[in-house]
């Protein structure tokens, strides 16, 4: 019964993380702006006046010029100007790392949830209370997350090397290039940088994400509002998706930052860790700042939740005699 859940869940999270990476791209690359818009004062040029005046003119002129920061622009914007810019297929950079990811992270929380889900169901109503659900989705997306953490670090850096400088960008070839490259330029320990942002986002995305599918779905069952079929499937992720998309925003904001920022040897890091991000992100761009990309986070977690669960349901049906 384990390894059949395991499976199910695996198939269902590539299926939809596949079909919606674009969109998680998109995001990533909102989440990043305005990160270093403030240019380093030592590498802005200073201008010298076209002509001289005399030394008796009282008229002073800038010396310096001052670049303001780039205006920022909505998902849409964002996904024409990568196509323009880089092709369309830039919208599938680091599609590699997602199948990995899910693969690696989404097959254990689905996995594990469903054990946990099946264990502490209770034999004669049939049913689980809300907050063991919650316990089973934290705990799932926990191990989950520890497992995928290094396919998670290359996704993210994959997604956003077309918005750094050419000599700047780290132009991975596949995941398996991106981990092996992470591995001997920064360490091993480098696949696990940002792991504890991803153990909360991932309980907090899991335990909303799974538990509120499943409460959703009992109660629409029970009121008897539709019968158990796709539109009671598409129903209750749309409102999942919702819920994971308010609850881990802030946190995927920040892990995205920790996990693109470049460290090199003998320089300070931009950030210290998650905490130093944060205050720092809020301190220059406002607390809204952690709401950034929330706009493609839900138009893809919308989609990608919805893919999920009713693959997921299908797969079940399909699996259901084995």
């Amino acid at each position: 019964m384990g390894l059949k859940g395991f499976a199910e869940g695996g198939v269902a999270s590539i299926i939809a993380g596949a079909s919606t990476h674009p969109l998680d791209l998109i995001k990533v690359r909102m989440q990043l702006q305005g990160e270093s818009h403030v240019p380093n004062p030592s590498s802005v040029q200073s201008y010298r006046p076209a002509f001289a005046l005399s030394s008796t003119a009282n008229i002073s002129l800038p010396t310096t010029l001052e670049l303001p920061p780039p205006p920022r622009v909505g998902p849409l914007s964002i996904g024409l100007r990568i196509i323009q810019s880089e092709g369309a297929a830039a919208l599938f950079s680091g599609v590699s790392a997602t199948i990995l990811r899910q693969t690696l992270y989404s097959t254990t929380r689905m996995g594990l949830y469903d054990v946990l889900k099946h264990k502490w169901t209770d034999p004669d109503t049939n049913t689980m209370p809300l907050v063991r659900k919650i316990v089973a989705g934290l705990i799932s997306g926990a191990v989950g997350a520890a497992v995928g953490n290094p396919a998670d670090v290359a996704m993210v850096r994959m997604q956003a090397d077309g918005r750094l400088p050419i000599e700047q960008r780290r132009n991975y070839k596949s995941v398996v290039d991106a981990l092996s490259q992470m591995s001997k330029q920064e360490g091993v320990a480098s696949l696990w940088r940002g792991s504890s942002l991803t153990v909360n986002r991932a309980m907090i995305v899991t335990a909303s994400q799974l538990a509120s599918y499943d409460q959703a779905k009992e109660m629409i069952l029970e009121k008897g509002l539709m019968s158990d079929g796709i539109g009671t499937h598409v129903a209750a992720s749309f409102l999942a998706g919702f819920v994971a998309s308010v609850a881990s925003n802030p946190i995927d904001v920040i892990k995205t930052r920790v996990m693109n920022m470049k460290v090199e040897p003998g320089v300070e890091p931009p950030y210290k860790g998650a905490l130093d991000c944060a205050l720092k992100t809020v301190k220059a761009e406002g607390p809204m700042a952690l709401y950034k990309g929330f706009i493609p986070t839900i138009s893809r977690q919308g989609p990608f939740t919805v893919v999920l669960f009713v693959t997921l349901e299908q797969v079940r049906k399909l699996l259901k005699d084995f």
